[in-house]
């Protein structure tokens, strides 16, 4: 009985040094980043951003990946560049700042309107 105590306490103590082990690894990194991240922002920054929130967990962003989620993108893109284009050329053809602020007024207005005639999302 008292062989069988002693190897599970050594298991134990096995185990206790292995999470010791891991968890001094675990702050080493931790601390060696702190370290890295305060010689790269600097002293005036890291002032700042000590005082901000951060959130619990590094927030990940990822795109949706697809057919459907590369048309959109595609889609999306092209309006941004024609009303883009659209205001280089107000901007250059138009002396008037009115005429450009109109042009500017009214393509943002037509062009929720455009987009729902000319890409019909619904089929």
């Amino acid at each position: 009985m008292s062989k069988e105590r002693a190897r599970r306490r050594a298991e134990r103590e096995a185990e206790r040094e292995r999470l010791a082990a891991a968890r001094a690894e675990r702050e080493a990194r931790a601390a060696r980043r702190r370290e890295m991240r305060r010689r790269l922002v600097g002293p005036v920054t890291g002032a700042v951003a000590a005082v901000l929130p951060r959130p619990a967990r590094p927030v990940r962003v990822a795109r949706q990946r697809g057919y459907i989620a590369r048309r959109r993108r595609t889609e999306n893109a092209v309006v941004a560049v024609l009303w883009f284009l659209v205001q280089v050329l107000a901007w250059i053809l138009l002396d008037s700042w009115m005429a450009r602020l109109g042009v500017f007024l009214g393509s943002i207005l037509l062009l929720p309107v455009l987009v729902t005639i000319v890409f019909d999302r619904r089929s």
